[in-house]
């Protein structure tokens, strides 16, 4: 990892200020102090570190400063609001900020002298579809002979690597911002030229993306989602838009025609933004396809372009897979990668882990992520379409504990709509009960009928139970965990991956019980 220049500590507390400096350091403009580092961890703070404190939803950093500067914090950051309601260590520099998350960034950001302003970075962000997307568009990158470094859901992935580190992100799907800026500047130091990366709701909202420069700005769509964080929709979408805002004259934003949120994020855009749209059918859009196609291994269309019509076969399946095309399409596109180049990459794509993955056939299984009401009703609509003539579909799903508990309700009522049997089963239960979760589940299901619904919360004993149940022209769509390799419970986490789990039930090789 790129370990940063030391930097003034003067200079850069004043990065994060309008207000005048704390007298120790504006009394002498020469002071020699140094940082060598940004935590917001106060267990990670030794002598050279700014440390700053965060609001989180489980701990207040300010509870921590006494111990920070008993750690040699170069000097303490504080949110305004908090400081007159907690006990501010004397005999170091403090600096009183509006908005510490925005803060952290910003001085992340300066010490590693900006690298996403240097980068050519694509944002993706949307409900559903931001790890195909990025995975397209790497592809495309490289195949335009580009460097390219990827960040995401399912870790980073250097310029010219095959395999994700998932270690440097903290298990966001857009990495803190002290991680993220080491993160850039490491790709950076590389030679690394374009970095693809998703961008979260959250990491909006924490600013976790404050101090990059982006050149494109790609949303996918905006469904239910995240409200136990963001409490209304309103609040989720604006803060998706805030990447948009971000942009400057000059750079691109590609959004969903087919969005209910389209025109808010087109009014969005600063003026002087490219705007690009895309859509299935809608002819109004940039970027729009014709003569759609789907079979259980992929997709075929004639997309349109402002640079011609031409076809495209893919082989991922479904037409959320039509629209992560097009969305990856329009953003190549923008960033001036030539259409035939885009197109051949987008068929080279074998998949993504754990997106509408088939892990085996007689009957077909399906691993997917989807775990939101849209992303539910999404790969469902998409598994029906090819479920064989005369078959079942099947489908295993959950719901999270510790998340929104809104969608449980609505999530049943999709599977009751649009599958034939529901297996009704735990997710990752986290601190919950998942017989609770279940039964918030059950709530939306308005009739019930014992020949096509099952419900065990042990989710091993819930994919044996699809797969004893499935005749070989039968369809199993697995929802909720994808390229998860564990489940969360409540005192502990286990290794738990429905793919292996699929794989070795069928091949009667059984997986070892945590």
């Amino acid at each position: 990892m790129t370990t940063p220049q030391p930097r003034p500590l003067r200079i850069l507390l004043q990065s994060i200020t309008e207000t005048a400096l704390p007298e120790s350091l504006a009394a002498d403009p020469n002071n020699p102090a140094l940082v060598t580092g940004v935590t917001s961890d106060s267990r990670k703070v030794q002598p050279g570190v700014v440390f700053v404190a965060l609001c989180g939803s489980h701990t207040d950093g300010h509870q921590y400063l006494t111990q920070a500067k008993e750690a040699g914090a170069a000097a303490l950051v504080i949110d305004s609001e908090r400081a007159s309601r907690v006990t501010v260590p004397d005999g170091l520099p403090v600096v009183r900020v509006p908005n510490t998350y925005k803060a952290l960034a910003e001085l992340s950001a300066a010490l590693y002298d900006y690298p996403g302003k240097t980068l050519k970075l694509v944002g993706i962000t949307g409900t559903n579809g931001k790890t195909t997307v990025t995975h397209l568009l790497e592809k495309m990158l490289r195949n335009w002979e580009k460097s390219v470094g990827l960040i995401g859901t399912l870790g980073k992935r250097s310029a010219g690597a095959q395999a994700y580190d998932d270690k440097t992100t903290g298990g966001h799907t857009t990495p803190m911002a002290t991680e993220l800026q080491e993160i850039l500047s490491d790709m950076l130091s590389e030679k690394t030229e374009y970095v693809v990366m998703e961008v979260s709701s959250h990491s909006l909202d924490q600013y976790r993306v404050h101090g990059c420069a982006f050149e494109v700005a790609v949303l996918t769509n905006v469904t239910q989602d995240h409200l136990d964080y963001h409490k209304t929709m309103a609040h989720y979408w604006q803060s998706k838009a805030m990447l948009f805002k971000s942009l400057q004259p000059g750079k691109s934003a590609v959004i969903n025609l087919d969005s209910d949120y389209a025109d808010e994020f087109i009014k969005t855009c600063p003026q002087g933004v490219n705007v690009l749209t895309y859509s299935l059918e809608n002819t109004r859009a940039s970027v729009h396809a014709e003569n759609l196609s789907y079979s259980i291994t992929g997709a075929s269309f004639t997309v349109v372009t402002p640079q011609g019509r031409t076809p495209v076969k893919l082989k991922i399946a479904g037409q959320f897979s039509v629209y992560n095309a097009l969305a990856a399409l329009t953003a190549g596109l923008a960033l001036g990668i030539p259409l035939q180049t885009c197109v051949a990459s987008m068929s080279q794509i074998e998949g993504v882990r754990g997106r509408f993955e088939v892990v085996t056939e007689e009957p077909y299984v399906i691993v997917d992520y989807a775990h939101t009401p849209d992303g539910l009703k999404n790969i469902l609509n998409a598994a029906r379409v090819v479920t064989p003539d005369g078959g079942r579909l099947i489908c295993v799903f959950g719901c999270g504990g510790d998340r929104d508990a809104t969608k449980r309700p609505k999530m049943g009522h999709i599977v009751e709509d649009l599958a034939d049997v529901l297996v009704i089963t735990s997710d990752n239960p986290r601190t919950e009960d998942p017989q609770q979760i279940i039964t918030d589940i059950i709530s939306g299901i308005r009739r019930f009928e014992s020949s096509r619904m099952l419900v065990n919360a042990d989710r091993r004993q819930a994919i044996h139970q699809a797969i004893d149940l499935a005749k070989p022209s039968d369809l199993i769509v697995i929802a909720g965990k994808g390229h998860e390799t564990y489940q969360i419970l409540k005192d502990r986490t286990i290794h738990f991956d429905d793919r292996e789990e699929v794989q070795a039930y069928v091949q009667k090789t059984p997986v070892t019980p945590n």
